[in-house]
């Protein structure tokens, strides 16, 4: 085949080669120039040429009018000529039997006698070209738009009037937009001439401007379109003398906003009228425009400005601003551009080859933005699997099939217009070689292979196709190299797929050659496909693979989300749902989960519905929610609603303003300052605030006043000297006014100060010293009508110019602190106001030495005046309290004691507030002040403890900070995600890595987890990336059985109590290439040339027998077993009981702490077995103490990431266990410790998932052949204990891949196992231990000769059905000499008694209750 589809190629190469010399004599070079549109041809095939198919000409939209005929424009060019054919709005016209409407030679349109009234229109509407080209394909014009103009209405019409000479005057005339060109004026039945002075404005009114005397007279208007004219009403215009007389200024008329075409003339009317005459001038966005130079501005009749040829540029505001010297006024309009659709890049011919992926480009602008469809030949493309719209406006078809071949047009259209650009694909046949294009149109799945085709021999087809991996929405396809080409390293793949019964193929190549697997995503669940493979060498493609059939995984079949899910306010605390029954509903949708949630926080509510609408009561005022629907069926929730949000209504306010303070400006007024109320209590939009305020003797008289929402002060005037006012606030919103606050009082001046210079100096200043502070101390100037706005402290060493301080006006006394001791200072005082700084007063003290504990009243130095003593300090507020309210606010309440019973504040006194957190260490305290009993502290961190303290001062006095109170805001999502994110290889084991990360900068609350995506593509959808759970705030987690010389993408995400945080940005590790080691799974040790195996049967790689005995023999071999082992335990410890001897008591106490001897607290039945270690050294049964904490290192992943991990269990397994198995399962892994073995950096002892379940099935126990009654080999205790953790067990799991040169038995443990019980085994008779240096563990049995069978212990583990538990330990001890046992059990035998016998035979059957219980349940 091979050879013959060469030596085909060859006749055709000679062929054309011996024509192109045939013609080389009767061809110029030029004419062989000529043919541009041809593609170069390749050897031993003939290419087609795209074929030229265009529109010369294309309809544009015009205005007809009734009875007049009308002609839309249309030519196409093609070789050879198209057919063309017309459609008005959408549906072809059939001409030939149309009497008014005929097609001209050209292609053109031609309608005769246009036919329209108020109820048949049938000429006016869409009209569309449509160019055929049998056997090539079809394409569309853009659509014109055909308007005719109805019956003339005047809408407005001219009326009387009368102008001064000099003046403007205006006379309306407005009819239907169509008809305005054919509108005209006359005057005394004469047709008007116009020209600059009288002019018509595209609405048709007529302008008239500085009119003379002979622009007197009668005008009306006439509409002419075709039919008889249409007059308007005949009015007359007075032209009255100019007089001296003023008059208002108005516009006549005014611009209004407009919107226009790139292109178009606009014309901005502006007229305007009165005495003196006014002038006009034009801003645009408040620059004043050049009428005179500029060539497109220019100033019509009136004023008015026509902008011609307008372009972007023009768009904006417009002002026409009319000023005759004695007033102005101001109009304004906005002109808007819009640009017709135009192409940025077309669509371009493209060739192909069938099940190729092509894109067409299209992109386009416009203004309004333009949509954007797609027609093939004529008719609409509807996306679908295969044909996709993608980056907003490309086309994209999948799968090419032959008939996918024609004309493809991208039509864009806006509110303006509408544009085509086409472009033409071609199919070629599989051995023709694509032309050289621009690798634009081609998608990356179809780049390769592309170069032309040399002649030699192709490939067979590849070998041993079969899909390696199968999901619900791909499939990894492996297979061998071609036997035509064992090697392949210069091959490339490519790989065909379509759905089964669908024609339409696709095709993914490979990305480097050599490869022999691709991944095909972005498959249907539960559906069949068909793959074959393909080779390609450097002469060209190969023969194909059979076809495979691969049915992709089902997905539960759950239900979609809720259409049309809408959420409405009924009320300020109710919002109503309502949604529909999901469309793909899976099955009966049995109720739905309403969830909902306050914006702003993270507590999500929910509440089941069975029907399809719900009002939730209780909402917060004026509050935003959002809100999402879950449908449930008999598989469970399905997919969520996108969220809906809505606001409750508004109401009015709940609480009062806040922090309302009061401050005299002068003898007539007061100035208010407060802030809004609480933002949970404002319950709506502040529209603004009412202030009412009264005299404090006369309570009655009230007076209100209003101030904008926005407005947080008002300055009242007009007040009486001397005078006390009460002043309360209250919010207002669109609902009502709230509640006021308190009344506040505040006393006007007896006289008006002067700020007209700066204050004189203060009268006095004391200073104080300490240690580390110095309290300052001073009376204000002694000419008090001065205004003093407050003063400025001044401090430093040697220097008052260090430091700076200003204090309140109020404020008579203040502390430096945090000065150093035994240093002298020198202070400045002086007063302020907004003029400027008065003169100074100095003082300097000495700070006290940290040994100077005595007091010193006053240390002056140079006081000019007598020292005043410190005013008496008030009470600290008390009962300090933090509310947390969310995230960032805290409100701090407290009470004063200085206050009435009622705690109302009548006199000036304020609070001040600080506080601060610890972290870090040397954060400093914030302020602020209150003139109430509560502050709302914003602005906090999430989830950080601050401490808060108040003090209160009045006029000169101030207390003590108060008893601190703590706060924790709330949590809030990580609003970081992890940090310093890296990937490293697991030395030894090349398809596992180690992602290693640190915790997010801005936690916000404790990390209660984390959640690693990993790909294999970067710029997948994130749900299509495989998740790693990470429980517990662990900064490292292993991740096994990656594909080697694989590049991942790692995404870590940080979760606390309150949701997930942001992602990571994406890591890349490439895994390592093989080195060489075995296949996949764990490799048996090296057990020796004398290694015998069980008889019992061999295990699975899973860990579970594979042929497994009988039930029945199981269940007797295990009791008996048991009870042999119950009954030696209970009597040698019976007789070590009996020792009387101090060395005997020792010996029976070590006993104990041997066999765990219990003691029974209550009834027998009522204790359940204690959970077990099972440990090969010794045979005991030991009780564990459970570590609390789970294993940190133990992490299993559920998410299967080789074909392995989907294969089913073999069927031999025990049904039973079969079923009841979940969907656990792990990697037993060399890393995967417990705790205990981690913490004594041993190997780690045999893993056991335990849970909290009772016994669900007996054990199962299969013993060696060699296996020896348990009584022969055990004994109570031992002289000699080896330290703990000086022996462990290895064990080779499953999933491990580790030699070993030491014939150690096997345990094999079923993680997912949902039983809970143990297993004794067999123990050989006693000898010494041997042990191997090659291996740091002890050996599990004894052995005296090197022919002794290895026993092998069989256990079986609960499964994790509920809370994953840590693994139990069973220890199984190693034989003790036989001669200690005999002189125990004979120093025993004399000193029985039998009422100690009766306890213990007592105890002993609660024992055997105990085991009945295990093994029959």
């Amino acid at each position: 085949m091979a050879a013959e589809r060469g030596a085909r190629r060859l006749l055709s190469t000679s062929s054309f080669w011996l024509y192109c010399l045939l013609l080389l004599g009767r061809r110029t070079p030029g004419a062989a120039a000529a043919r541009s549109g041809s593609a170069p041809q390749s050897p031993g095939a003939s290419i087609r040429t795209f074929t030229p198919f265009y529109f010369l000409v294309e309809p544009v939209d015009t205005l007809s009018v009734r009875g007049s005929s009308v002609i839309l424009n249309c030519s196409a060019y093609s070789e050879p000529s198209p057919k063309i054919e017309w459609k008005k709005d959408g549906t072809f016209l059939n001409l030939a039997s149309d009497d008014r409407r005929q097609l001209l030679p050209d292609g053109s349109l031609f309608i005769s006698n246009v036919v329209h009234s108020k109820h048949n229109k049938p000429d006016e509407g869409y009209y569309q070209c449509v160019a055929t080209v049998e056997s090539l394909g079809t394409i569309v014009s853009r659509t014109a738009k055909l308007t005719v103009a109805g019956l003339p209405r005047f809408t407005s019409q001219p009326e009387p009037s009368s102008v001064y000479a000099g003046n403007s005057a205006i006379l309306n005339c407005e009819v239907n937009a169509d008809l305005v060109p054919f509108v005209r004026w006359e005057q005394n039945r004469h047709p008007l001439l116009l020209d600059d002075r009288v002019i018509k404005l595209p609405s048709g009114m007529l302008v008239i401007s500085n009119a003379t005397e002979g622009d007197g007279g009668l005008y009306r208007c006439i509409v002419e379109s075709g039919g008889p004219p249409k007059y308007s009403d005949e009015v007359e215009l007075k032209v009255l003398p100019d007089t001296e007389v003023t008059s208002d200024l108005v516009f006549l008329k005014q611009p209004s906003p407009l919107v226009r075409v790139i292109g178009q003339d606009v014309v901005l009317p502006c007229v305007a009228s009165g005495l003196p005459t006014p002038t006009i001038k034009w801003m645009k966005n408040e620059e004043a425009l050049d009428t005179e130079s500029s060539e497109r501005l220019v100033l019509l009749a009136g004023s008015s400005l026509e902008i011609s040829d307008v372009t972007e540029d023009d768009a904006g505001t417009y002002f026409c601003i009319a000023d005759n010297g004695n007033e102005t006024i101001e109009a304004q309009a906005e002109l808007t551009v819009q640009a017709q659709p135009e192409f940025l890049k077309q669509p371009t011919n493209i060739y192909a080859h069938e099940s190729m992926d092509i894109v067409f480009e299209c992109e386009v602008t416009g203004k309004p933005t333009p949509t954007v469809k797609w027609v093939k030949n004529g008719d609409m493309v509807i996306p679908s699997d295969y044909f996709k719209i993608v980056k907003e406006h490309n086309l994209q078809v999948l799968g090419l099939v032959k008939s996918d071949e024609g004309f493809y047009q991208c039509i864009a259209e806006n509110d303006v217009g509408n544009a085509q650009a086409g472009a033409q694909l071609i199919i070629l046949e599989h051995d023709v070689a694509i032309p050289t294009l621009p690798p634009t149109s081609l998608t990356s799945a179809t780049t390769d292979h592309l170069a032309p085709a040399t002649t030699g021999p192709l490939p067979s087809a590849p070998r041993d196709v079969v899909a390696s991996l199968v999901s619900t929405r791909f499939i990894k396809l492996t297979w061998r190299t071609p036997a035509s080409d064992p090697h392949g390293d210069n091959l490339t793949y490519s790989v065909f797929y379509t759905k089964e019964g669908i024609a339409r193929e696709r095709v993914e190549n490979t990305s480097r050659p050599g490869e022999m697997q691709v991944t095909i995503q972005n498959l249907m669940p539960a559906t069949v496909y068909v793959f074959r493979v393909m080779a390609q060498n450097k002469h060209g493609s190969g023969e194909s693979s059979a076809p495979l059939r691969v049915e992709t995984q089902p997905e539960v079949q759950l239900p979609g989300p809720a259409p049309n899910i809408r959420a409405y306010a009924t009320s300020p605390t109710s919002i109503t749902v309502t949604w529909e029954t999901p469309v793909s509903g899976n099955g009966e949708i049995q109720n739905y989960k309403l969830y909902y949630m306050e914006k702003g926080t993270d507590k999500e509510q929910d509440v089941d519905v069975s029907s399809h609408s719900f009002t939730i009561n209780g909402l917060k005022k004026y509050t935003e929610y959002s809100f999402r629907v879950v449908a449930y069926n008999k598989h469970g929730p399905g997919v969520s609603t996108q969220d809906v949000a809505v606001r409750t209504l508004s109401d009015v306010p709940s609480a009062a303003p806040q922090n309302l303070s009061l401050e005299v400006r002068n003898s007539k007024s007061i100035m208010i300052h407060w802030q809004p109320p609480a933002p949970a209590t404002q319950n709506g939009q502040i529209t603004g605030y009412k202030i009412r305020y009264r005299k404090a003797s006369r309570k009655s008289d009230v007076t209100e006043t209003l101030v904008s929402g926005t407005q947080l002060s008002q300055l009242i005037e007009g007040l009486d000297r001397g005078t006390e006012y009460n002043f309360r606030v209250a919010a207002l919103t669109i609902n009502g006014t709230g509640p006021a606050t308190d009344w506040l009082s505040a006393e006007t001046f007896e006289s008006d100060l002067d700020e007209t210079r700066v204050p004189e100096v203060p009268s006095s200043l004391h200073v104080r010293p300490l240690v580390t502070s110095i309290v300052v101390s001073w009376t204000p100037p002694e000419n008090q009508n001065i205004v003093v706005r407050g003063y400025a402290i001044g401090y430093g060493i040697g220097s008052p110019h260090a430091q700076t301080i200003k204090v309140d006006y109020k404020q008579r006394y203040y502390t430096i602190e945090n000065l150093d001791p035994s240093s002298h200072y020198v202070i400045t005082l002086k007063a302020f106001n907004n003029v400027g700084e008065g003169i100074p007063l100095y003082e300097s003290a000495v700070t006290r030495p940290h040994t100077d504990t005595s007091e010193v009243d006053l240390f002056v130095i140079n006081a000019p005046y007598t020292p005043v003593p410190d005013p008496t300090p008030m009470m600290p507020p008390v009962g300090v309290q933090a509310s947390i309210l969310s995230h960032d606010t805290i409100r701090i309440t407290w009470a004063d004691n200085s206050l009435p019973k009622h705690q109302k504040i009548t006199d000036s006194r304020y609070y001040t507030v600080r506080w601060k957190t610890n972290i870090p260490a040397n954060t400093k305290y914030k302020n602020a002040n209150a003139t109430t009993l509560s502050y709302l502290v914003t602005g906090l961190k999430p989830n950080t403890l601050y401490e808060f303290s108040v003090m209160v001062t009045k006029g000169r006095r101030s207390s003590t900070w108060s008893m601190t109170a703590h706060g924790t805001t709330f949590e809030l999502v990580p609003t970081s995600p992890p940090k310093d994110v890296t990937v490293v290889s697991k030395e030894g084991k090349p398809k596992t890595i180690i992602v290693n990360w640190q915790p997010p900068s801005e936690a916000n609350g404790k990390i209660t987890g984390y959640i690693i995506y990993y790909s294999t593509d970067v710029n997948a959808e994130i749900h299509d990336w495989v998740i790693e759970p990470v429980v517990g705030n662990r900064l490292t987690h292993q991740i096994q059985e990656l594909t080697l010389d694989t590049p991942y993408y790692f995404k870590i995400q940080a979760r606390n109590s309150k949701g997930m945080g942001p992602m990571s940005e994406a890591v890349q590790f490439r895994t390592p290439k093989a080195s060489g080691s075995g296949g996949k799974g764990s490799r048996l040790p090296d057990l020796g040339s004398d290694y015998k195996p069980p008889m019992s049967g061999s295990n699975s790689p899973h860990g579970s027998p594979t042929s497994p005995l009988d039930s029945n023999m199981l269940l007797v071999i295990i009791v008996s077993v048991g009870v042999i082992t119950i009954v030696v335990v209970v009597i040698i410890a019976v007789f070590c009981t009996r020792r009387t001897t101090s060395h005997q008591k020792k010996k029976r106490a070590a006993c104990k702490s041997v066999n765990g001897s219990h003691k029974y607290k209550g009834n027998s039945k009522d204790v359940k077995p204690p959970d077990l270690w099972i440990h090969h050294e010794r045979l005991e049964l030991k009780p564990i103490d459970k570590s609390p904490d789970p294993n940190p290192i133990m992490t299993d992943t559920p998410i299967p990431r080789n074909s392995q991990d989907i294969t089913p269990v073999d069927n031999s397994m025990d049904s039973n266990i079969h079923q009841r198995r979940n969907s656990y399962r792990g990697h037993e892994s060399e890393d995967s410790m417990s705790t205990l073995a981690g913490r004594r950096g041993m190997r780690p002892k045999m893993m056991m998932p335990f849970d909290s379940q009772p016994p669900q099935q007996s054990v199962r126990n299969t013993p060696s052949t060699d296996t020896m009654p348990a009584s022969s080999s055990q004994t109570c205790c031992t002289d000699h204990q080896d330290p703990e953790g000086a022996t462990s067990s290895s064990y080779l799991a499953s999933s491990q891949e580790e030699d070993s040169g030491q014939s150690l038995p096997t345990a094999h443990v079923r993680p997912s196992h949902p039983l809970k019980s143990f297993a004794v085994p067999a123990v050989p008779p006693p000898g010494p231990p041997t042990y191997d240096p090659a291996l740091p563990s002890t050996p599990l049995l004894s052995q005296q000769a090197l022919n002794h069978h290895i026993h092998s212990v069989k256990t079986a583990s609960i499964g994790t059905l509920g809370r994953s538990r840590p693994p139990m330990p069973v220890v199984v001890p190693s034989a003790p000499e036989v001669q200690e046992t005999t002189r125990m059990l004979e120093d025993s035998e004399s000193s029985y008694e039998p009422d100690e016998l009766t306890k213990e035979m007592a105890h002993l059957e609660g024992l055997m209750k105990d085991l009945n219980a295990i093994t029959t349940a």
